[in-house]
């Protein structure tokens, strides 16, 4: 039914579509190629790609989804999904696009330690909503990120190994099915489709609201220290040794960055290739600076902000970019970072080579990462010991070859630690390495079920 909707959708989109009826159905603005707006309507964080569907219907509420998906699926037309366009991975031609930054409500159940979180909202109003309560999702670095995207394919953020994947904590979701029909995913409520958003990614329709745990956390200890050049190879070698034996709470990663030399930035930043680490320990500040205190004496910083914080401010660790631009991002997970692995990245991202990248990462994984919430979850990569995220700056025309040189160029060199399995929120990532072959086959089941004829493609999406 797939290759069929395939080819009544190019059929369509080379004809102009009436969108009267839909326009009917729908509180929200239904535009199409050429009106005012449509551009607008269609962009997101990332600006790398420029989308240009049959139509894009801006969702107001879950009735306007339901409509939106019916008239996708009479129409023979492929239905994708923005939030907040963090993971636009690539340009969409064709189809029906929705957008769901207008679902943006957030509502805490202090008592019940919950957040209810609408289809497009980010991050930071979920954080901002239950700091005041002492409690925090178990969001991601970023954030501007939206949480449903984020959620629907595991998410690794600053708690990841003191708290899990950040799927875990997903209780129940109302959600858009490919026959426009509105259903509950729950523990007592189709529990089989539950399981695929934790980590399923793609193709199970589109969630409209989505129900969290939130956590107590007291205390957190985090932030930031940025080591000048020369100190990138001691402190990532220091770094790494850290990690064989880290407590289970505390959190860390590192990032090799290129700063571009622009006026925005502060001089000491302009050009300078340094190493950002981030710290993240939801426990008591006299512990945590025990637990660095060894990074923090292998080299002088050039900025440290590694403090107590308030719940509101955990953007701060990883301090990640709030303004809208053009990049690219691929990722892999490692199995492990012995020192052999730390030289061969130091020889081909180190201070002194030349590398079209604004940024490598390491993230440490491990402890609750590789727990599996007791009623099972669809995420991949549990195995895995590290992240490594490759970022890309597209804002200058015609580097797109470079920097795909450079990310192949790093992936080559760290070729023999890289995991087999893979998490499907890392762009780049193969699909087919996203998860083991029998949860492979268990969500393609799902997703029959809950769209039967395949109106939602499963990739490029761009929630």
């Amino acid at each position: 039914m797939s290759a069929v909707l395939s080819t009544l959708g190019a059929m369509v989109d080379a004809a102009p579509l009436d969108v009267h009826a839909l326009r009917s159905a729908v509180s929200g603005p239904v535009l199409v190629p050429g009106e005012p707006s449509f551009a607008e309507e269609l962009e997101g964080f990332n600006r790398a790609h420029t989308h240009t569907p049959a139509v894009v219907v801006g969702a107001t509420d879950a009735a306007d989804v339901a409509a939106a998906v019916r008239f996708a699926r009479d129409a023979g037309l492929p239905v994708r999904v923005l939030a907040t366009g963090h993971g636009s991975h690539a340009a969409i031609g064709d189809g029906v696009v929705i957008t769901t930054g207008r679902l943006d409500s957030v509502s805490v159940d202090a008592d019940a330690r919950t957040a209810t979180v609408g289809g497009g909202a980010s991050w930071a109003s979920v954080v901002a909503a239950a700091a005041p309560h002492g409690l925090a999702p178990i969001a991601g670095s970023a954030p501007t990120v939206g949480v449903v995207g984020y959620l629907l394919g595991g998410g690794l953020g600053p708690f990841a190994r003191s708290h899990g994947f950040s799927s875990d904590f997903v209780r129940s979701a109302t959600v858009v099915t490919g026959t426009g029909d509105i259903v509950q995913a729950s523990a007592d409520a189709d529990a089989e489709l539950l399981w695929a958003l934790r980590g399923g990614k793609g193709g199970l329709g589109v969630v409209v609201s989505i129900t969290i745990d939130l956590v107590p956390m007291p205390e957190l200890y985090g932030g930031n220290i940025l080591f000048p050049t020369e100190a990138i190879a001691p402190v990532l070698r220091a770094w790494a040794a850290l990690t064989t034996d880290a407590p289970p709470e505390l959190s860390t990663s590192v990032a090799i960055v290129r700063f571009p030399p622009i006026e925005q930035l502060p001089p000491f930043l302009r050009g300078q290739t340094l190493l950002a680490l981030r710290v993240a320990y939801p426990a008591a500040a006299s512990e945590g600076e025990r637990l660095i205190a060894p990074l923090r004496a292998v080299a002088p910083a050039l900025a440290d902000t590694v403090r107590p914080l308030r719940l509101d401010e955990v953007a701060s660790i990883h301090n990640d970019p709030t303004d809208p631009g053009a990049s690219t991002t691929t990722g892999a997970m490692l199995d492990l970072l012995d020192a052999d692995a730390v030289e061969a990245l130091l020889d081909v991202a180190g201070p002194g080579e030349e590398l079209r990248l604004v940024a490598v990462e390491l993230r440490h994984l491990g402890a609750a990462t590789h727990e599996d919430v007791p009623a099972g979850s669809a995420v991949g990569g549990r195995g895995a010991g590290f992240t490594l995220a490759l970022i890309g700056s597209l804002m200058q025309p015609g580097v797109e070859g470079e920097v795909a040189a450079a990310t192949d160029a790093v992936l080559a060199a760290l070729a023999p630690w890289i995991s087999a399995e893979t998490t499907i929120n890392f762009a780049g990532a193969p699909v087919d390495a996203a998860w083991p072959a029998d949860v492979r086959t268990h969500l393609d089941a799902v997703r029959r079920r809950v769209d039967p004829d395949g109106v939602f493609p499963y990739w490029p999406a761009g929630a």
